[in-house]
């Protein structure tokens, strides 16, 4: 039996539903619990809605994601056991948040993310040119829907030789090079039960706290790199804390 605390799903459309009724079914086999299931969406109307009174101790909660993180996302509250489920389609939430509680922990410096513009050199690696977040994938095939990238890849039927978290660890390294930096802050994506992936909620706080080292050691800046990951895939980001205003 896999024992979870609260569990936010981010989304409750088609991803969201999804998740939520692979966890119902684990659930009724008796192969997970939790505390409370918090499917997060901006529609009061989204897909989850209809069976959500057949999932138990779960809940919809009607609020934007960003907005919904800074309320839930509070460390004096938040348990080990607490989970975040995360959608493919989402933004690179935890990049912002972070963004958001170093401009509130640093108010006379300025801070802001800043384009990951170094390559990670893997198959598929996009520098976004609107968010500055780099796209990346190991994967230069169309991966199964649902994958939970086991050892053997399904899609080559063969060894995963590889990690992405490893790699944005490298690339981290070589960043070091450049200017003072923590990280990086792993929000690393892993198959829970019944095709679900999730990380620990508390990885938000200790990426803060990285930063804050940091600039404990170069108070006039550093910066954080932040990687929303799974095995295969990731969306890298740079958050970076400037001299004093």
């Amino acid at each position: 039996m896999i024992a979870l605390g609260d569990v936010a799903i981010i989304g409750g459309g088609c991803y969201g539903a999804f998740y939520a009724g692979q966890l119902a079914k684990a659930h009724a086999k008796g192969t997970v619990t939790w505390r409370r299931l918090l499917v997060v969406d901006r529609a009061a109307d989204c897909a989850i809605v209809p069976v959500l009174d057949g999932i138990p101790a779960a809940e919809l909660v009607v609020a934007e994601w960003g907005a919904f993180l800074d309320g839930w996302l509070v460390e004096q509250e938040r348990r080990e056991d607490d989970q975040i489920v995360p959608s493919p389609l989402m933004p690179h939430l935890l990049a912002q948040w972070l963004t958001r509680r170093a401009a509130a922990t640093w108010p006379h410096h300025a801070v802001e993310m800043v384009n990951a513009e170094a390559p990670l050199g893997t198959p598929f690696d996009w520098l976004h040119p609107g968010d500055g977040v780099r796209y990346v994938s190991f994967a230069d095939w169309l991966c199964p829907t649902h994958c939970i990238e086991p050892a053997t890849c399904p899609a080559i039927a063969a060894p995963r030789s590889w990690e992405m978290g490893e790699a944005v660890a490298a690339w981290t390294e070589a960043r070091r090079a450049e200017r003072p930096t923590a990280g990086p802050a792993l929000f690393t994506c892993r198959h829970m039960v019944h095709g679900v992936g999730m990380y620990r909620a508390r990885l938000a706080f200790e990426g803060l706290a990285a930063l804050a080292a940091q600039m404990a050691m170069t108070p006039a800046g550093a910066d954080l790199v932040v990687g929303s990951v799974s095995a295969c895939h990731g969306a890298v980001g740079i958050l970076r804390v400037n001299g004093e205003r």
